[in-house]
């Protein structure tokens, strides 16, 4: 018992360090990216090619003055941000970065824990995420940020809906709520973005208004609200809110590859005759450029794609998206009903 409690820690304090270090970079990709599309220097003077820019800035945060509003509900102040960025690390739990691993005879799982309804764990903890912007945008006793804080909620609510119902098709077919049994089922070329490639596509519409990035940055919009719910917040509370914005952007590509682009699978790869070790470290290799690539293009869009009004916003969520996904429960229920 003691050695499965001490890999489970070694686990977690790996992928965690694993994922802040994904983040610094995250925000390092982001700045390159958007000089280039804009034709434009980035970030070039700290390190090579400015590779310890966010390292530095990080730094900064740190030693920067705490500023709360005199009428701020200072407790609640405090509190948003760590809800905030305990949602986005704990998520993580149950994304399976590939099947397992054998060292020193033991067989260990390359997931922290592996629970059956892990599809549910994760629309649970996203769920969350909504009472840190919020609590943020009411705490701080300031309109711009109370309004940024209710556009997140009304937009969370909104689309988390859509996002929900385009998962069950993939239930269906795969006739489990493990992220594991999702992955597995992917086996070959039998990705789920071929199997459901409407649910794809109102998921990933959906993940981007989850982790308010443009063209849904509605509740940080600067020319309407300033900053939006994070106005108000200096120093460490600011970057634990930056990370958290990150990490979701991360974490949503994680489970956007685990749900529909076959996860860690690597087309047949099994039966390649490679060692079992040399088969693991190719899958984890196989998740993380999947990964790498969803997260260039969430900032691709960013940088390419103006931002929606409002009522544009509300409008695609519930007159487009609600009815699209119901459909494709519809149409998947008929399908897999009349092809077992």
């Amino acid at each position: 018992m003691w050695i499965d409690l001490l890999i489970s820690l070694i686990k977690i304090t790996l992928i965690v360090n694993v994922l802040l270090v994904s983040v610094a970079y995250a925000v390092y990709a982001e700045r390159r990216v958007s000089a280039f599309i804009q034709n434009r220097y980035g970030p070039n003077r700290v390190g090579y090619e400015g590779l310890l820019q966010s390292f530095a800035d990080v730094i900064k945060l740190v030693f920067k003055e705490d500023i709360v509003p005199k009428k701020a509900n200072k407790p609640i102040h405090t509190l948003a941000p760590m809800i905030s960025i305990f949602v986005s690390l704990t998520t993580i739990a149950v994304i399976p970065f590939g099947y397992q691993i054998e060292l020193f005879g033991r067989v260990i799982p390359l997931q922290i824990t592996d629970v059956n309804v892990g599809i549910l764990y994760i629309l649970a903890l996203t769920s969350l995420g909504v009472y840190g912007i919020t609590l943020s945008g009411w705490s701080s006793n300031s309109k711009y940020s109370l309004f940024g804080g209710i556009r997140s909620s009304a937009q969370m609510i909104s689309y988390e809906l859509s996002m929900g119902l385009s998962i069950v098709g993939v239930i269906l077919i795969t006739g489990s709520l493990g992220l594991q049994d999702v992955v597995l089922h992917q086996y070959g070329w039998k990705w789920n973005i071929v199997l459901q490639p409407l649910g794809f596509i109102i998921f990933l519409v959906a993940a981007f208004a989850e982790t308010n990035r443009a063209p849904f940055d509605l509740p940080e919009a600067e020319p309407e609200l300033v900053g939006g719910y994070h106005t108000e917040y200096s120093s460490m509370k600011f970057a634990l809110f930056f990370l958290a914005e990150y990490a979701n952007m991360i974490i949503s590509s994680t489970i956007i590859v685990t749900l529909y682009l076959g996860g860690w699978q690597f087309p047949y790869l099994q039966e390649f005759g490679l060692s079992p070790l040399m088969t693991s470290i190719l899958q984890v290799l196989t998740f993380c450029i999947k990964v790498a690539f969803l997260v260039f293009f969430f900032i691709w869009v960013r940088w390419s794609v103006p931002r929606f009004r409002y009522d544009q916003l509300m409008n695609l969520g519930w007159k487009v998206m609600l009815p699209l996904s119901i459909l494709n429960i519809i149409v998947t229920a008929i399908l897999v009903s009349v092809l077992k």
